[in-house]
């Protein structure tokens, strides 16, 4: 609830202040016109002061964000409280910069505005696939569900996408510490044994002179090595984002060895899950196939679900449809059409959805054991290599005396 200061006087005038609670600033002056007080001033107490409100521009509300906030939201309302109260409790619960974006929702709410409305001014923050739920939801006056079934299917692309970057973090971390390691050495470490061996005037093997060059050529241009990786990443990183650019990175991801089979499987776990979201919240199956088309987070399925709806419309079954297309399984238009046979087609996704997680799960854990001792190799031989070439001619060196 609001906190709310206020000025009135009584029906002697006299003058009274103090603070009221409310869910709203209508409720609050009903309140005070309740007691027989006439309302000279009310105003709401700010929920942040103004040096964090100066602050909260910069932050952004994350993903985990809208997945507690649907979460806390679904159970309330389902708890029998009304949107306006359920909102005023989180915007109390919750921390910048969430709790700033609830109380812009909850104003536009309470004054008349609908709740999918207010959700559309941050569609940086809730995909198109969720505030078409939440306008079918609100027009169907089943809020409470949609919300629940949003609340439950966002928690489980959290957990699986928690799965799929945790399994990643050891493979990155030894690449990084191997590049660490390697620059040091060539910048550092190697140009001080360059001078010993000078100075001894001694005879040095192939690798240890071919590390040498390495060694001088790094130490010589890292400032242009640099600014050349920062100029070429800037580069692919802007034409990645024009529509050429992106579909060209998107068809080559998914041919890439072994990487490529779980990204597929990664983007066929969230595209059913979603599709079998949207029919069972009763939104017709050509309108749900062109909004996962729009979330789709790959050009190639995207282009093609776009196609299918298309096709849909014109009569043509959604099984024949996606069965076209090389990158859809064949397993997926197999169950599809049993789904569209059976009028279970929410059903037959959410277990296509099960069985694709499952898989990219398995391609996870079959990727991980296959990059550990992968990592392991070559993080020997590039320790074995930098050991020959510089114990071997200190060992050379001191084998003279």
């Amino acid at each position: 609830m609001d906190k709310f200061d206020y000025q009135a006087t009584t029906k002697e005038g006299k003058k009274v202040k103090g603070q009221i609670e409310a869910v709203s600033e209508t409720q609050a002056a009903s309140i005070l016109r309740s007691k027989k007080l006439y309302i000279v001033k009310l105003t709401r107490i700010e929920v942040m002061p103004g040096w964090m409100k100066l602050f909260s521009g910069f932050a952004r509300v994350k993903r985990e964000d809208v997945v507690h906030f649907t979460r806390q939201l679904a159970t309330m309302i389902n708890a029998g409280l009304p949107l306006t109260t359920s909102l005023s409790i989180l915007k109390f619960q919750s921390k910048l910069p969430v709790a700033k974006m609830v109380d812009e929702i909850l104003t536009d709410v309470e004054g008349g505005g609908s709740f999918y409305k207010s959700l559309q001014k941050y569609e940086k923050v809730f995909s198109p696939v969720y505030l078409s739920l939440i306008e079918s939801g609100e027009a169907a006056g089943v809020l409470e569900k949609v919300l629940e079934r949003l609340a439950v299917n966002l928690e489980k692309q959290a957990e699986f996408r928690s799965k799929t970057k945790n399994a990643l973090i050891y493979p990155a971390i030894i690449t990084i510490a191997m590049i660490v390691v390697a620059v040091i050495m060539m910048v550092f470490v190697i140009p001080k044994l360059t001078t010993l061996y000078e100075e001894f005037d001694a005879e040095l093997p192939f690798m240890t002179r071919a590390l040498i060059g390495i060694s001088n050529f790094v130490a010589k241009t890292w400032y242009l090595m640099g600014l050349l990786l920062v100029a070429g990443g800037y580069s692919f990183w802007r034409w990645k984002k024009t529509p050429s650019g992106r579909a060209t990175v998107d068809k080559y991801v998914l041919k890439m060895p072994i990487m490529g089979k779980l990204k597929t499987r990664v983007i066929l776990t969230e595209l059913t899950r979603t599709l079998a979201l949207l029919i069972q919240s009763g939104i017709p199956i050509i309108e749900a196939l062109n909004i996962v088309a729009g979330a789709a987070d790959n050009v190639v399925f995207s282009r093609s679900i776009k196609q299918g709806a298309k096709e849909v419309e014109k009569g043509i079954p959604l099984a024949a449809a996606i069965g076209r297309y090389e990158h859809f399984p064949p397993i997926v238009s197999q169950m599809i059409a049993v789904g569209e046979e059976t009028g279970k087609m929410d059903d037959v996704l959410y277990n296509l959805s099960g069985y694709f997680e499952s898989e990219a799960e398995q391609e996870i854990k079959g990727l991980t054991t296959a990059i550990e001792p992968l990592m392991m190799i070559l993080l020997g031989v590039g320790v074995a290599f930098l050991v020959i070439a510089i114990i071997l001619p200190i060992y050379n060196l001191t084998a003279q005396f």
